[in-house]
């Protein structure tokens, strides 16, 4: 029987795998153990690991998923997106081969089923760590179904099973954990009713490459999938309100990744306003749309809407447990406890930072002031994470701390160190120099405020960063820190050298000046 799931289509033996893996049909949910110490709502990053963890320092644990264990991230999110970046890299580099000496007769072809079904493999691969085997076997009773507060001490799960019939269980809680995540959500445009248009929710489950695509929003995700689906072959349109592309990103940054967009093939449509969607004569879908006063219209197969996402508040009763939330999620103050104070909320439900790795750190804290904190004492705060992210187009683009644009905001008076990747000899020689490492300093000090990396592997890069400024380690420490030669990371080094030049003011010249003159003379 094929899954319901539509992150689960086409029912192939690799979605079977994963589906046996994250949500099993045969599965029976545990009589519960009254009460748990921690009951948590949503099996993605965030409730993996406040249950894991939870579990691993001996608490009682519950974890209720509806969908499917793993949540985005696993599912439709930053695995499959980036099978699908990985072959869009090695379809761009066979292609660029020939400056490198490669030869290769007759026109490159490329399997986009084929790359989708390796993408699912892989995905299959990746979800054991996630399945309910797994956390059933940390000790974490794994409830499947809809989890809804009934008072502040008990969770009802309800989950239809064979023969149509429903089940109930009933769990008492002496504290729980929302981390129900987000979901997408199309903005309001005149027409979306009238065609059928695909999210990140079900662009996984394509099985043929769309000859013309229209991406709505040039924030990460459209990025990330117009520039992979350009380099499979699609006739790509990226639809951008503002002038240009990651707006939410360093303007000098983004006009680097740009630039390389336009090298792929990418139909730039930005300042795009008053749009509007209609089912097209003929078939396919018509994108209609003001750019500069004119108007533009364009047909398409396929509609990939990248804007917009929800938090997944409904059906969970948070009235009757006095959990305040609004469009933007669950509130909650700076050790993530909501306004109920036995309730706490993790991960995209209630964070600004929507990233994997935000919501892992936030379920630590969780875990650490849900169970552990004697009232004021021991808990911890989320304000002090440094969390970086990466838009992972290519080239990539990495930010941590603040930016030039953040700090002018702010009031902060700072100094900016750049090194363009032109200037790296590594960089030079893979041909991948389009790009520059940024790092903003507190004015006259080397204390990192923030940095901006644009480069290859910027989401690699941009650790050495974060873990200097989360140990408080300055520009000066950077730079005299042995670097390998030769590699990219040597453009963090080199920001270093260029910060200790700043501090040879003319009165230290003139003291090595005599220095000098006393070891070696003239």
């Amino acid at each position: 029987m094929d899954s319901h799931f539509v992150q689960l289509q086409p029912y192939d033996v690799h979605n079977q795998t994963l589906g046996d893996n994250v949500h099993p049909l045969e599965w029976q949910n545990p009589t519960p153990k009254q009460p748990y110490h921690l009951v948590v709502i949503g099996a993605g990053t965030a409730g993996l690991v406040t249950a894991a963890g939870a579990a691993g320092l001996g608490a009682r644990v519950a974890l209720i998923e509806r969908e499917l264990m793993g949540g985005d991230c696993l599912n439709v999110g930053c695995v499959p997106s980036k099978g699908l970046i990985g072959a869009a890299r090695v379809a761009a580099t066979v292609r660029g081969s020939e400056s490198f000496g490669v030869r290769i007769s007759g026109a490159v072809g490329f399997d986009f089923g084929k790359a989708m079904e390796r993408m699912r493999r892989l995905r299959a691969k990746i979800s054991p760590a996630d399945s309910v085997k797994r956390f059933s076997g940390l000790g974490v009773d794994v409830y499947l179904g809809d989890g809804t507060f009934v008072d502040d001490q008990t969770i009802a799960v309800t989950r239809s099973v064979a023969g149509g019939t429903t089940e109930v269980s009933e769990l008492k809680f002496k504290k729980a954990v929302i981390a129900a995540g987000a979901r997408a959500s199309a903005p309001v445009i005149p027409g979306i009713e009238t065609v059928q248009y695909l999210t990140n929710e079900n662009l996984f489950s394509l099985t043929q490459l769309p000859k013309r695509l229209a991406v709505i929003g040039s924030g990460p995700i459209g990025s990330e999938m117009a520039q992979s689906f350009a380099r499979f072959g699609s006739k790509v349109f990226l639809f951008e309100r503002s002038g240009s592309i990651l707006p939410r990103e360093d303007k000098a940054a983004a006009a680097v990744v740009q630039k390389q967009f336009v090298h792929d093939g990418i139909h730039m449509m930005l300042n795009s306003k008053d749009m509007k969607l209609s089912p097209a004569d003929g078939g396919g879908i018509l994108v209609t749309v003001t750019i500069n006063g004119a108007t533009c219209q364009t047909v398409v197969d396929q509609l990939l809407v990248a804007v917009g996402r929800a938090p997944n508040v409904g059906g969970l009763n948070l009235q009757a447990v006095n959990v305040q939330f609004d469009k933007e999620g669950v509130q909650v103050n700076d050790h993530l406890q909501t306004t109920n104070p036995r309730i706490y909320a993790a991960g995209d439900i209630c964070s600004h930072f929507k990233f994997t790795h935000a919501a892992d750190f936030q379920a630590r804290i969780v875990i650490q002031n849900s169970l552990f904190a004697l009232g004021p004492f021991g808990r911890k705060k989320a304000s002090d994470l440094i969390i970086p992210w990466a838009t992972y187009t290519s080239p990539e683009v990495a930010q941590v701390g603040v930016n030039e644009a953040d700090a002018r905001a702010a009031g902060i008076e700072i100094d900016t160190f750049v090194q363009s990747m032109e200037d790296i000899d590594r960089a030079i020689l893979e041909g991948s120099d389009e790009g520059f490492v940024k790092v903003i300093t507190k004015k006259g000090t080397d204390k990192i405020l923030g940095a901006t990396i644009v480069a290859e592997n910027a989401g690699d890069l941009i650790s050495e960063i974060t873990l200097a400024m989360k140990n408080k380690i300055g520009l000066a420490g950077i730079g005299s820190t042995i670097h390998p030669y030769p590699t990219q990371a040597e453009a963090i080094r080199k920001l270093g050298d260029q910060y200790n030049r700043t501090k040879l003011t003319s009165l230290s010249k003139s003291v090595l000046n005599v220095l000098r003159k006393l070891n070696v003379g003239g």
